[in-house]
């Protein structure tokens, strides 16, 4: 089972770099994406529904703003976009698909780069998803979790880590968090688990050279449930092209599908 994920920064402007094309070519079973920046009602083209997809969209309220989708080759036996936190209801923020034992979910937390009021959402958020996830592992259900975090975990996952350390997206509060959901909870960073080789990054800044100098953040995660710890196969951070400024990443499980 190919599970993807990939934050678009606006599915239109991917559509126009090539996103479906690679996604036709690709042919992952699951693929979660973030940051669609659309209305459902922009998003009648049949290219944003790809035949060999059940498609199920999560947009925000607030035009041109964030937003999450699932594409999924299987139907699921349900899909559940709302979770015990409103402002992720209304900014678009959660969706998750069942396949019987099997949850997958794409997730996009808020980023708190515009300032103190933002930053403090994203702490909430935290503290939601978490409390979230605590039931998720408590049920038994197997569960990957594709989430762009805005949060890179370990000097490991930011190439200019000593200049960042007060910036978010690498604070320390935010770290720990990381740090709490797999050292005492249990989640693995499915990613981490295979490859963990310096510079594999997700996200570069569109200042600059930061995509051509490789300066980039790993923001980007499947995160799993322990059951699937022995599942994950293979990863990759596709490069090879350029659909938003984020990559996508592509992990491979031993999972019937």
């Amino acid at each position: 089972m190919l599970v993807a994920t990939l934050n678009l920064n606006g599915i239109r402007s991917a559509q126009r770099k090539g996103f479906f094309d690679w996604l036709a070519d690709t042919k992952p079973d699951i693929i979660c994406l973030q940051e669609l920046k659309a209305q459902l009602n922009q998003l009648q083209d049949p290219i944003f529904w790809p035949e060999d997809y059940h498609c199920f969209y999560h947009a925000a309220e607030k035009k041109g703003y964030s937003g999450v989708a699932i594409f999924s080759r299987k139907k699921p036996d349900s899909v559940v976009d709302t979770m015990d936190w409103n402002i992720a209801d209304i900014e678009g923020r959660y969706i998750e698909a069942v396949f019987g034992h099997l949850h997958i979910a794409s997730i996009y937390l808020p980023s708190g780069t515009s300032g103190s009021e933002r930053q403090t959402i994203k702490y909430q958020g935290m503290d939601k998803l978490r409390a979230k996830m605590k039931q998720q592992l408590a049920s038994g259900d197997d569960y990957i979790l594709c989430a762009d975090w805005n949060i890179a975990h370990t000097k490991l996952d930011i190439r200019n880590w000593q200049s960042n350390q007060k910036n978010s997206g690498f604070l320390p509060e935010e770290r720990a968090w990381l740090d709490q959901l797999y050292k005492e909870d249990g989640w693995i960073d499915a990613f981490r688990s295979v490859n963990k080789e310096p510079y594999q990054y997700s996200w570069w800044s569109n200042r600059g050279r930061a995509w051509t100098n490789n300066v980039g953040w790993r923001i980007d995660y499947q995160l799993v449930t322990p059951s699937l710890r022995n599942r994950i196969q293979s990863v990759e951070i596709y490069k090879q092209q350029r659909f938003s400024d984020h990559a996508p990443v592509l992990i491979e499980y031993d999972y019937a599908f």
